[in-house]
């Protein structure tokens, strides 16, 4: 691929040089600050040769190249007549150019991505024991039934104490005081003082009765408020008696403020939104299923449907039910549809095991690798799923269908939500979902891709890597020349010590839906990394947070240490080698301060992947949840 042409073709989609007001790197992306994000032609970037995804992060527009991304971005700076990096990144200037709904939708997934294994574990328990009840295989009045309710119900009862944490860490200032805000509301003293609706007041002044109990809007608001209120505390207050200080007139600020204004102001907020939903649904059912289940996969894809995720669980909280979920759910077996078709109509042999396989995978609710590598690419078996999804849409939403907890991903695994009364036109718009889908895609065919015909004479020489650049400032990294067609199985050992996650809890797209490649991630209970293999360093960010490594076997690999750390610019990260370094599994490559980048705001989650999975068939977990260095972490199957 000529990266001068890619980067000069990237240069005109983004709207020209006069559109950008700085752009940046990282290990895998261009890091775009546009003055406006709707001049780019985001639609057919998605589709340029060299790119593997685009998105739109806290006000970045971002352009997902891959390890050749140092070249594309040397390759773009020189095709600009001014410097791209005057400024830096987190300046005053861009951060007021920030749209305003993109930072809601930022705020929002930044604060429920974390707390989703909570809910959706609590959900799918709720979902089990409703199943169980429905079968008789359990009594309402058993001792054994209350326990696993409880259980279910405990994770949404005390929502807003995970809530205030969570909330508290994505803007940064001490999640235990969001945490002691949340448990305030929720002690059973106050919740007993506001229950029978008597007068109540603090220093005079009215407390207004307000259930918090599985509440969303009020800690939302109040941990915001919080953040502004510890800061300028803090800002006031000597060294010495910070610890004391800040916590303590936070806490007696917030708490009576929230049960004074911002309770109740929350409350009317989301039972406002939960009724509107409701009324829309009660008064105009097919028409509204139609028009949410035609376009949820496009709320998918831009993360507006992050902004529902309040209004989903304060209606399961409040009524009992939900009407969303139900539609997110035959939106994404559309999509499993769509891809299912393509299977069945392509002749490419790749395409079509490709495409079933992906569409097997959105079938269990992880939508991505067949919506973005296969509905969205062919085009029009994409447009096929928003109409198979809008027509049972339609269906479910005129029977009122609902969900009844929430928990488990939006697919086959999701099923227990929906078990109650409207059961049977759930699974009825599912199966509408998944063959209108795939007989649309068959009649309306696509652009199908013909068969690579190999070259008679081709020569079994190696096919080296390209080189990738360490950092902004380097211009070549050393790289071992890797033959693809001597590919191995390859066993990817941990290079850190902590809590093994799936890459779909990873909070970036990029990582979580697998575009940079397929791996694990680490939850880092220590601040250091090791090499996961034996081969080279390849590459070094110059900022430290990632680190590419290329394998003996011939794997590509990525190591990137949290989320957005490229924005430390090194702070807090200590490597221990360079690029072009021979390593063996266990070689120290970095070191970490684990705690300071927590405490600046970034998770440290760290996603473990190989990059180049086109030479491997598949990769299979060693089945831990917890890790130590060195200790088998996965092997990617050639």
């Amino acid at each position: 691929m000529d990266k001068q042409q890619l980067s000069k073709d990237i240069l005109k989609l983004v709207g020209g040089e006069e559109n950008i007001d700085q752009v940046t790197h990282c290990m895998t992306r261009l890091r775009f600050n546009l003055n406006d994000n709707k001049k780019a032609d985001k639609a057919t970037l998605k589709n340029t040769p060299g790119v593997m995804g685009v998105m739109e992060n806290g006000g970045q527009f971002q352009v997902i190249i891959g390890n050749d991304v140092p070249v594309v971005y040397n390759a773009l700076v020189g095709n600009m007549s001014k410097s791209p990096d005057a400024k830096p990144a987190a300046s005053s200037e861009t951060s007021k150019k920030k749209n305003p709904l993109s930072a809601v939708f930022d705020f929002i997934s930044g604060v429920f991505t974390p707390i989703l294994p909570a809910i959706t574990g609590a959900g799918m328990l709720k979902g089990i024991v409703a199943l169980l009840l429905t079968f008789g295989w359990i009594d309402a009045t058993s001792s054994t039934y209350i326990i696993l309710s409880a259980i279910g119900d405990g994770a949404f009862y005390f929502l807003p104490i995970i809530l205030g944490i969570s909330t508290a860490r994505k803007l940064g200032s001490n999640m235990y005081i969001g945490a002691a805000i949340g448990a305030s509301v929720m002690h059973p003293t106050i919740t007993a003082l506001l229950a029978p609706g008597e007068n109540v007041s603090f220093i005079g002044l009215p407390v207004v009765a307000a259930t918090y109990a599985s509440s969303v809007i009020p800690i939302l608001i109040a941990i915001w408020l919080a953040s502004y209120v510890e800061k300028a505390i803090d800002k006031v207050t000597h060294a010495s008696l910070k610890l004391i200080v800040v916590p303590t007139v936070t806490l007696l600020i917030i708490v009576p403020v929230m049960m004074i204004a911002v309770g109740p102001l929350g409350v009317i907020i989301g039972n406002g939104l939960t009724d509107g939903i409701n009324w829309l649904f009660n008064n105009a059912g097919l028409f509204a299923g139609l028009l949410v289940g035609g376009t949820f996969s496009l709320l998918i894809i831009t993360g507006m449907h992050y902004a529902l995720v309040p209004i989903m669980i304060g209606s399961i909280a409040t009524l009992g039910f939900d009407y969303l979920i139900p539609l997110m759910m035959v939106a994404n077996f559309a999509q499993a549809g769509s891809a299912l078709g393509v299977s069945l109509k392509s002749k490419n042999k790749q395409i079509k095991s490709m495409s079933a396989s992906t569409g097997v995978t959105a079938l269990m609710g992880i939508t991505e690798p067949a919506m973005y590598g296969v509905n969205m690419r062919f085009k029009k078996p994409f447009v096929a799923a928003l109409i198979g999804a809008g027509i049972s849409g339609a269906f479910i939403s005129f029977f009122q269908t609902k969900a009844y907890v929430m928990g488990g991903l939006a697919g086959l695994s999701g099923i227990p939500m929906i078990i109650g009364p409207t059961f049977v036109y759930a699974l009825i718009g599912i199966i509408i979902a998944v063959v209108v889908s795939a007989v649309l895609t068959y009649i309306l065919g696509f652009e199908d891709v013909p068969e690579a015909v190999p070259a008679a004479a081709a020569a079994p020489s190696a096919v080296p890597v390209t080189p990738v650049a360490a950092d902004v400032n380097s211009s070549a990294s050393a790289v071992t020349a890797v033959e693809e067609t001597k590919v191995l199985d390859q066993d990817v050992f941990s290079p850190i010590t902590g809590e093994v996650k799936p890459l779909s809890e990873v909070p970036d797209p990029a990582f979580s839906e697998e575009i940079m490649g397929k791996g694990f991630a680490i939850q880092p209970s220590e601040g250091r990394v090791v090499s996961p293999i034996n081969g080279t360093v390849f590459s070094l960010s110059k900022s430290g947070h990632a680190i590419g490594l290329v394998s003996d076997n011939g794997a590509e690999m990525l190591i990137h240490i949290g989320i957005d750390t490229v924005k430390l610019k090194g702070q807090f990260f200590s490597p221990k080698v360079q690029a072009g370094a021979k390593v063996a599994v266990g070689d120290v490559l970095m070191e970490f301060d684990r705690e300071e980048i927590e405490k600046a705001g970034y998770t440290t989650i760290t996603p473990v992947i190989i990059t180049n999975m086109h030479q491997y068939n598949t990769i299979e977990s060693a089945g831990r949840t917890t890790i130590k260095e060195q200790e088998l972490l996965f092997t990617a199957k050639a």
